[in-house]
This record gives structure tokens, sequence and C-alpha cells, in this order.
């Protein structure tokens, strides 16, 4: 991910020139250009298909849709841009934008979500962890998976992480993979992957 030059935009204004364009999101009024690379675009479609098998294994109301906006209430001038984001269809009908753009406002609908670390991982570990716990979503993974985010976050050496971060009592309880853990979730309990599975 690279920063394109400052151009401070409303969400409103970002929504109407760039909401349907995969390439941009939104960070306290500032354009993000994502630019997403081919082992990048290859790691989140190794995740959806995972977590798109565990959601018709469990037989839950779940969806994944392609393309996918979430406007943070409490944050001004933000709309995030998940790579991948899975859905409560039942909860739906309580996003007022939702029939209309694919928009979410608030948490109640999100059962989890992933984004897959490029070379702005702040945004990732530190931003992004910050407005999903306060949307409240359960579960928020950041594949790393060239080993990109700072020492603090991943440990010294540097090396291929999966970092879980669920949501507790007042916190976000975060446990770390390497290439072959076997990963822990509790929204799909019987997933069996590791991020060997996920790498380009």
């Amino acid at each position: 991910m690279v920063y394109t030059p400052a151009k401070t935009l409303t969400t409103e204004a970002f929504v109407a020139q760039y909401g349907e364009d995969p390439r941009y999101e939104l960070i306290d009024g500032e354009l993000r250009n994502l630019e997403p690379t081919g082992p990048h675009e290859s790691v989140s479609g190794q995740l959806a298909g995972h977590w798109f098998s565990a959601t018709l294994s469990q037989q839950k109301p779940w969806t994944l849709p392609k393309n996918c906006l979430i406007q943070p209430p409490a944050a001004e001038a933000t709309a995030l841009r998940p790579d991948v984001i899975l859905l409560d269809k039942s909860k739906l009908s309580n996003e007022p934008l939702w029939e209309r753009e694919p928009i979410i406002c608030s948490g109640q609908a999100i059962v989890a979500v992933a984004e897959v670390v490029s070379s702005n991982w702040q945004d990732d570990y530190a931003r992004k962890i910050e407005e999903y716990y306060f949307l409240g979503v359960s579960e928020y993974w950041i594949v790393d998976y060239r080993g990109l985010g700072g020492l603090n976050f991943i440990g010294s050496p540097k090396q291929p992480t999966l970092t879980i971060c669920q949501l507790q009592t007042g916190n976000y309880q975060q446990t770390q993979y390497r290439l072959l853990d076997p990963v822990s979730s509790a929204v799909f309990p019987n997933l069996t992957l590791t991020l060997q599975d996920l790498m380009p």
C-alpha cells in the first residue's frame, strides 16, 4: 500500500468518487491507494475461500461480499475497505445503506474481518485494530504473509505471521501464528488452517 498525494475528502465525496473502486479507502480524510499486488490478492482469495467453506460447513446465515466499505460511526471521514469481510445476513436489515450500496455503518452485521498486510502495515496493526474493536468485531485477522509489521507487532526475527484478535471483555486478545502453527478461531471452531495454506 502506498500513499497518494495528500487530498482531504469527506466520506460522502469519497463514496461518490471512489465507492465502487476497490483500489481505494479513506482514513481521516486521506485517500489511500491500496495498489494490491498479485500475491496480496492471492492471499486474500485463499482466505476468503477457507472462510466460505467453513461458513457452508457450519450452515450459518453468513455472506462474504466481494466489495464492501465500512464507515465507522465514531471516525471522521473514514471508509475502510477490508480485504475479506464476513457478514451476518440476518442483521443486514439494520444497515441503513446496505440496500442501495455495499456500505456497513455499524458492527452489528460484521462477524469477522481480515486485512492482508502490505507496505502501509501501520494501518492494519494500529488504526484498523482500534476501529474494528470500537465496532465490536468479534474476530479480526491480520495476515502478514511477508513479515512486514514492526517488531512490537510480530517480534524478532521478522517472519510471516498471522495475528488473530478475538474480542474479550474490554479488549482484543491477540494470538500469533507462524507458518505451520494450527490456527484457532472462535468464529470457525472446526477450521483446519495454517498460514502456510494461505501463502502465495
